[in-house]
């Protein structure tokens, strides 16, 4: 399995409107978008998608990075793990 993120998203968007894009690229594990921890009604711009295949994973980021989606260029490159995960 692989990770990506995705940056510069509409703030309408989901986690399930992200499975719904990515999918194209292969079957998806899981897809999320986060939100604010104040307000859990508004997203903050960002999400990640774990696909359960390396290569289509790949492809998504060739394919989707820089793309335009709804005004918006996404910035889409591989999921870095949090400072304080790669020291456990």
């Amino acid at each position: 399995m692989k990770r990506i993120y995705v940056g510069n998203l509409p703030f309408k968007y989901r986690g399930k409107d992200l499975r719904e894009i990515f999918s194209e690229f292969g079957e998806v594990e899981y897809a999320t978008v986060i939100l604010d921890k104040f307000n859990r009604r508004r997203s903050k711009g960002f999400g990640f998608v774990t696909f359960v295949n390396e290569s289509d994973a790949e492809k998504a980021i060739k394919e989707m990075d820089g793309k335009e989606l709804d005004g918006r260029n996404l910035t889409v490159n591989e999921a870095k793990p949090r400072e304080n995960e790669s020291e456990h």
